[in-house]
């Protein structure tokens, strides 16, 4: 027998057998393109490649995220939702007028209800977000909820821990949970420490040896703290002190990022996420309560700010993260301020962002200089002249990293959240994002924008055009991959 024609034949059939899998169950042509183009030309390292990074889990869920299975009460929610965010828009019609299509397509695409009676305060960077986080935790009464992306054992990290170590002492329920590859580092000593004390603690999707390429793919990006079912934490700020800007340091690299603290109704939508997280986690069944959802005419009306959250994952059935941006873009008429540090949009956010400068709206960029992936760069970096000559503004932020995710359309929309504007955000992590339709929220992060680009540069399309045709060769090339980033 000729065991090396055998060979070739069994060769020849497993990549016939991945490409046809891949062409069944890759939803994004041009990543099946992609990864059609990795399997053939590079075989065997491209099949380790897909079956580490490309199976779909939008088909096969990694978990079931309803808190409700009853189908027909799960309708009678819905239809409650769509009632409850029609009455708010109602009440606030001139307000949310440009951004009525996107309320009403998280309504109906997610569930998430459109509320008023929030007071929300902007969160610049970690030294102004953890004194309020800790405020919070030392006034809860009932719980503490806590679901991160990276959790540190630092400064801040320990600090956080002895608090919720002296809650669980006064009565209070903590959960927590992280992600377990990323935040791996808590594992050993952290992790033990807060469940002896009583903190129950879970990680997100834990990475097991065998397990090891599907699950280090899919991970849990959220960052959410919700105390008592009324104070709610969302944004790009991990529990790291390398976001806190020591003035005592200078010689530190300054980290800019933004969060937001929520009171009210608002909150409802953070716990529901971290319920389903924690069921999943934890293998618990919580159900809704009064406790974990106080009824909305208890909590206290400090303000009257319009909030929704928009999350999405795997496990969804839309990419609802994505829609929302490109909702959000598509509805601008004036001006589009997006600061993201890792921009790979992919075709849909890229054409919307170039037809909305073509027909007149004014659109900026803000990135960082250099991020930490020297190949991410790269490929967000083959996207710009098509940007830039549409008469996008796109500017590198030097003064340190800009961590923050945030997008203000036409002074009215103001977006904050955990999703980069790049195909891993859309498509493979667990995100969450807050949409507050209010002017003066959106002109606080508006005015936010303008003082970072004090700290930027702005490209020049000429200067640009002009670049090394070896350096846009290189970027040419890793954009091939980019769907795969």
């Amino acid at each position: 027998m000729n065991w090396f024609l055998l060979f070739e034949i069994i060769y020849i059939l497993a990549i016939i057998l991945v490409c046809l899998r891949i062409i069944y169950d890759t939803r994004s042509t041009t990543k099946t393109l992609a990864y059609l183009l990795l399997v053939i030309f590079v075989p065997l390292l491209g099949m380790i490649i897909y079956f580490t990074f490309g199976v779909n889990y939008r088909k096969r869920k990694i978990y079931s995220k309803k808190l409700i299975a009853n189908e027909e009460l799960s309708e009678q929610l819905r239809q409650n939702i769509l009632k409850y965010s029609q009455e708010n828009f109602l009440h606030a019609r001139t307000m949310l007028e440009p951004s009525r299509e996107l309320a009403f397509m998280l309504a109906n695409d997610s569930m998430s209800p459109l509320t008023a009676g929030n007071s929300v305060k902007l969160l610049i960077n970690g030294e102004n977000k953890f004194p309020e986080v800790i405020r919070a935790i030392q006034q809860a009464k009932k719980f503490i909820h806590i679901e991160y992306y990276i959790y540190e054992d630092g400064e801040i990290g320990r600090t956080l821990e002895n608090l919720l170590i002296q809650k669980v002492n006064e009565g209070v329920e903590v959960r927590f949970i992280y992600d377990d590859f990323v935040s791996r580092s808590i594992r050993r000593k952290q992790v033990p420490r807060l469940r002896k004390a009583g903190v129950q603690t879970f990680p997100f999707y834990k990475v097991n040896f065998l397990m090891f390429a599907n699950r280090l793919n899919y991970r849990n990006h959220r960052k959410i703290i919700v105390v008592d079912g009324e104070i709610g934490f969302v944004g790009g700020i991990n529990v790291s002190d390398r976001y806190i800007n020591h003035p005592d340091n200078p010689g530190k690299l300054y980290w800019r990022d933004t969060h937001v603290m929520i009171e009210g109704p608002g909150v409802h939508y953070l716990q529901y996420l971290f319920l389903c997280d924690w069921n999943f986690c934890a293998e618990e069944c919580l159900v809704p309560n009064d406790d974990f959802f106080p009824p909305i005419h208890t909590l206290p009306q400090k303000d009257n700010k319009m909030v929704q959250i928009a999350a999405s994952g795997p496990d969804s059935d839309t990419p609802t993260v994505l829609f929302s941006m490109l909702q959000a873009i598509h509805l601008a008429s004036e001006e589009i301020l997006i600061t993201t540090p890792y921009f790979i949009p992919g075709e849909s956010i890229l054409d919307a962002l170039i037809v909305s400068a073509l027909r007149g709206v004014s659109v900026k960029l803000l990135v960082p200089k250099n991020s930490d992936s020297f190949i991410v760069d790269a490929a967000a970096r083959s996207y710009y002249e098509d940007l830039l000559d549409a008469g996008v503004e796109i500017y590198f932020y030097h003064k340190g990293f800009v961590h923050a995710k945030t997008m203000v359309t036409d002074r009215k929309t103001a977006i904050v959240g955990t999703a980069n504007m790049d195909n891993r955000s859309f498509d493979l992590n667990f995100e969450v994002n807050a949409i507050i339709y209010d002017e003066a929220v959106a002109n606080e992060l508006r005015q936010i924008f303008y003082e970072d680009l004090q700290h930027a540069e702005k490209l020049s399309p000429e200067t640009w055009r002009n670049r090394p045709v070896t350096v846009q060769m290189l970027e040419k090339t890793a954009r091939l991959v980019s769907p795969l980033l």
